[in-house]
């Protein structure tokens, strides 16, 4: 366990992730980093928090965080791990492919708090190999809020994991249709830290294999729960599953519990929120 003394700044580990990455050589049974690194007295910056809720599409002036945001706060603990030359997987062209959150209690924005980030392990995937990385919020010594991210690196495979089985349900009743603009991914990632290059122009997409922008998986997840609500207790499940490109024209469904976010006839979010 390692403890710091405030947020890492996100530039210089950025850029060491990007020239360690052309070095790195991922594969699932790498060995990597089980460090805990730990951050105390974590205080919400309310300028950057209503900047987040603007581009999210959540109400600003609520004293409760938004279900996403603490999300945030750990970025830049999992991006000092995930830029170390301990972690096996390289972090440009890392893609976000789901997350899981357990939220206990609504959190004051006004709050203090400790983070909590470690990388969980390693697994194969059919594209490539994936990273779990979990998140812990603490009040008080009280766990109010956790996360666990995957990660993928698409590399070339054996094509022996198999894919995952889809799920037998017919598309959800369509509530929106939204017009994403070029920009949001810039937006996103000035208010969030998260400067993936994958996510910012056109020309920067392309060198990972992209023919545009992608917005990132947290801005999907986090517009869609904007509309859709979330409870102060509670569960949500996300799975990215094809690219938003930027810009372009989404779908939102949701029906209960269920949401998703589709381009054409393609799901590229699928996800849940139950109460905990």
């Amino acid at each position: 366990m390692a403890d710091l003394t405030d947020a890492p700044a996100l530039a210089p580990l950025l850029a060491r992730g990007a020239l360690l990455s052309p070095f790195k050589r991922p594969r699932p049974d790498a060995d990597f980093p089980r460090t805990r690194l730990v951050l105390p007295g974590v205080r919400i910056d309310l300028a950057r928090l209503a900047a987040y809720e603007r581009v999210c599409g959540f109400a600003t002036g609520d004293d409760a965080l938004p279900v996403t945001y603490p999300h945030v706060l750990g970025f830049p603990l999992a991006m000092r791990l995930m830029s170390g030359r301990g972690f096996p997987l390289p972090l440009l062209g890392l893609v976000h492919t789901s997350i899981e959150i357990t939220q206990r209690r609504a959190l004051a924005a006004t709050g203090e708090y400790e983070v909590t980030v470690h990388v969980e392990g390693l697994a194969p995937h059919r594209r490539g190999t994936e990273a779990a990385v979990v998140t812990e919020v603490r009040a008080a010594g009280d766990v109010v809020w956790e996360s666990r991210s995957t990660y993928l690196a698409r590399h070339r495979t054996d094509g022996r994991t198999p894919q995952a089985p889809k799920e037998e349900t017919g598309p959800l009743p369509v509530v929106a249709e939204w017009r994403l603009a070029g920009d949001i991914g810039r937006r996103y990632a000035t208010a969030s830290g998260d400067r993936n290059p994958i996510h910012l122009y056109a020309l920067t997409a392309r060198l990972f294999g992209f023919r545009r922008a992608i917005a990132h998986g947290m801005w999907t997840v986090a517009r869609c729960l904007a509309a859709h609500g979330v409870p102060e207790r509670a569960l949500v499940q996300a799975q990215f599953k094809t690219p938003v490109l930027l810009p372009g024209t989404v779908t939102y469904a949701a029906d209960g519990e269920r949401f998703e976010l589709r381009g054409g006839d393609r799901t590229q979010v699928s996800g849940t929120v139950y109460p905990a």
